[in-house]
């Protein structure tokens, strides 16, 4: 019998739960704590800020009343929702040094967290499509794509998300916890919660490692797809000024992608996560904290569209001054 086994099995001997958890952040960096609030502070506005600034502008400006924009514009709320679940308690933890998290809250954080950024996998998945049938297939592109076919496919990224991780999160909150209860990141990574019980976890591990290898891989694969037909489309287009045209179209999204597959696939699609939490933590920071404040400079840095809006939108609000 393991040293893990033995800890499981007094354990639940001695029924001991734990009421909360500790999340042991960046445990080298404690004394640099006022500092990486105001770091993660400003991270945290820039990304809320830039997200919002372009919901706005695309509801407000019925020329980006599209489907593109309309999926581009769900895309950057989920990114402000997605954020939210894990930054305020790490600017909590940096400011008042308490790192302590309750089970419920534990629990209600890791859910929200796998939700968001699996129905944002799928989401880009669509947006994958969407930029497919616009270049490849664009004489048909009107009749397939509409508004209401693309809430219907917002509404059933999400709902898909939602059966898959709710089904997850009921399993392991029937886990028991007996201790230890130190997190070893910088928020309730799912992962290392299930590490830290004294039940027996096998299935429950396997279930999480299918689910988000299914999420990650289906949308991959969608993804290849669709640009592996747009970069054959766009090769044969007669004109260089056609060509970089429909590839200014799609480079911001394909930076995007490559900032969050690249890190989600180093997360999890390795089934002993256990064995790397420190360059787990490296790669999650990028994937809170660095690639949702980028997203919205990728994204409207090369837009013509966009910026047309934003300008007309402040020529308005000074005209109305």
């Amino acid at each position: 019998m393991t040293v893990r086994d033995t800890e499981r099995t007094v354990g639940v001997k001695n029924e001991s739960t734990i009421q909360e958890f500790v999340l042991e952040a960046f445990p080298a960096a404690q004394h640099l704590g006022g500092l990486l609030f105001l770091v993660h502070l400003l991270a945290y506005l820039a990304s809320i800020m830039g997200n919002t600034v372009i919901i706005l502008i695309t509801w407000a400006d019925h020329r980006l009343q599209t489907p593109m924009y309309v999926l581009l514009s769900t895309f950057f709320f989920c990114e402000c929702c997605f954020i939210t679940t894990v930054i305020p308690k790490l600017l909590s933890i940096f400011l008042s040094g308490r790192q302590t998290i309750p089970f419920p809250a534990c629990l209600t954080q890791a859910f929200f967290f796998l939700f968001i950024g699996a129905g944002t996998f799928f989401l880009m998945a669509v947006m994958s499509l969407d930029r497919y049938l616009a270049i490849c297939k664009p004489l048909h592109y009107a009749s397939i794509m509409n508004l209401r076919v693309s809430f219907l496919l917002i509404f059933l990224c999400y709902s898909l998300s939602f059966i898959f991780f709710t089904g997850l999160m009921l399993r392991v909150s029937q886990l028991s916890f007996c201790g230890p209860n130190i997190i070893s990141h910088f928020f309730c990574d799912l992962g290392s919660l299930i590490h830290l019980s004294c039940s027996d976890t096998s299935s429950v591990e396997t279930y999480f490692f299918f689910v988000t290898s299914f999420v990650i891989l289906l949308s991959l694969i969608v993804t290849i797809t669709a640009y592996s037909n747009i970069v054959v489309t766009i090769l044969r287009l007669p004109s260089a000024k056609e060509r970089q045209k429909a590839f200014s179209t799609c480079s911001s999204h394909l930076i995007v992608l490559s900032l969050m597959y690249g890190s989600c696939v180093f997360i999890y699609l390795n089934p002993k996560q256990v064995d790397r939490l420190d360059s787990n933590k490296e790669a999650a920071l990028v994937n809170t904290v660095v690639t949702p404040v980028l997203n919205p400079v990728i994204y409207t840095l090369r837009n013509k569209q966009v910026h047309q809006a934003l300008r007309d939108t402040l020529s308005r609000v000074r005209w109305q001054k």
